[in-house]
């Protein structure tokens, strides 16, 4: 699910072509104390964000980032960026939020083939220094 926050009256147009374009469902969030309540209620894969909102309310924007949770943030300045330009930023996005998932903890830990192969740890190097320079 995908999380819009702006104030722009365009909002409900940029959900419906966010969720035609992903296949998400996407919410709008007139407010930022809107966004944030959301937030604590719901969990998000993407939350696009009016950077307009974010410099005009730095304390709200502060708040609602807090909450953002597993949420991969998108960041767009809506008085300059088209709707094509905002579900090609999405998509993008959703891509990255696809590798990042792909390469947590978590999944390597699940799976099997990203388990990472065991090393020793190395001695401390500062007795082998000592015999190359004096100083060391």
């Amino acid at each position: 699910m995908i999380l819009l926050i702006t104030s722009s009256a365009n909002g409900p147009q940029c959900a419906d072509s966010l969720h035609a374009a992903t296949g998400q469902e996407t919410q709008w969030a007139q407010t930022l104390q809107e966004a944030t309540t959301r937030l604590r209620e719901q969990t998000y894969n993407a939350a696009v964000i009016d950077q307009f909102l974010l410099e005009t309310e730095p304390d709200e924007s502060d708040q609602m980032l807090e909450h953002l949770g597993t949420a991969f943030p998108v960041y767009v300045n809506f008085a300059v960026t088209g709707m094509e330009r905002l579900v090609r930023a999405m998509l993008l996005s959703c891509e990255l939020a696809n590798v990042r998932a792909r390469r947590s903890p978590s999944c390597r830990r699940e799976d099997p083939r990203h388990r990472q192969p065991r090393t020793r740890t190395p001695a401390p190097a500062g007795g082998e220094l000592s015999h190359i320079h004096p100083a060391a």
